[in-house]
């Protein structure tokens, strides 16, 4: 069974990875597909400030980082949706598609190539970020590059 992993996020870009695998695997049944956001790192203002909190502390400052969790895991259900739409339009079966958010990350690149190596996913697809942009792939689809070593790796322009 082929299986990939399409690192994903809200841009032009992403999709159009989406797009390339769905054209490539159109209708095929041997085929396992990973869509993987990696969540932005915490903001500054969930930080423990520099002191040690109390019980009480944490578990109050623990609802507010849940509860922002949960707000972007929900802004990237309609990307998700999308992305599914895309590949099951192309004769994909919904069932070998999983979706997946990764919230307790520092490194998108690192975590991105990380679950291509736990799932065994062969080949991992990253859109090439836009042409106007300041480094010509962008910094995460660098990182995957010199990082990815022993995964396939295809860049979607």
């Amino acid at each position: 069974m082929k299986k990939v992993l399409i690192g994903i996020d809200d841009s032009s870009s992403a999709m159009k990875a989406v797009e390339y695998v769905a054209r490539l695997f159109e209708g095929k049944n041997d085929l396992e597909i990973r869509l993987v956001h990696v969540l932005p790192n915490l903001p500054a203002m969930f930080w423990d400030e520099g002191h040690i909190l109390s019980e009480a502390e944490k578990k109050e400052r623990q609802k507010v980082v849940d509860k922002w969790l949960a707000e972007r895991k929900a802004m990237m259900e309609p990307v998700f949706n999308k992305a599914v739409a895309t590949l099951t339009g192309t004769g994909i079966k919904s069932r070998q598609i999983q979706t997946k958010s990764v919230s307790d990350s520092t490194d998108a690149a690192a975590s991105i190539i990380e679950e291509a190596r736990d799932g065994g996913y062969g080949t991992i697809v990253v859109g090439r970020c836009d042409k106007t942009a300041k480094h010509l792939l962008g910094r995460v689809t660098s990182r995957i590059i010199d990082q990815g070593t022993g995964v396939a790796i295809t860049i979607v322009e």
